[in-house]
């Protein structure tokens, strides 16, 4: 039976390392970063529902008269 030859698992694994290395750092530097990252607002937006407009009253179980 012949033996595995690993004489070029060497140069195959570094240069796959090194191919893989470029090919991440080329996808990275293809991402657009913002420039100049700011807070969001925390300002609350009020919005205006039809129920605010008018008079509810909401009656609670327990307040109502017993029968």
């Amino acid at each position: 039976m012949p033996q595995l030859d690993t004489s070029t698992w060497f140069i195959t694994i570094i240069s796959m390392l090194m191919t893989l290395f470029i090919v991440f750092q080329l996808k990275l530097s293809k991402f657009i970063y913002p420039q100049n990252p700011e807070p969001k607002t925390l300002e609350t937006l009020k919005y205006n529902n039809p129920w605010e407009l008018k008079w509810t009253k909401i009656y609670s179980p327990l307040s109502l008269p017993l029968q």
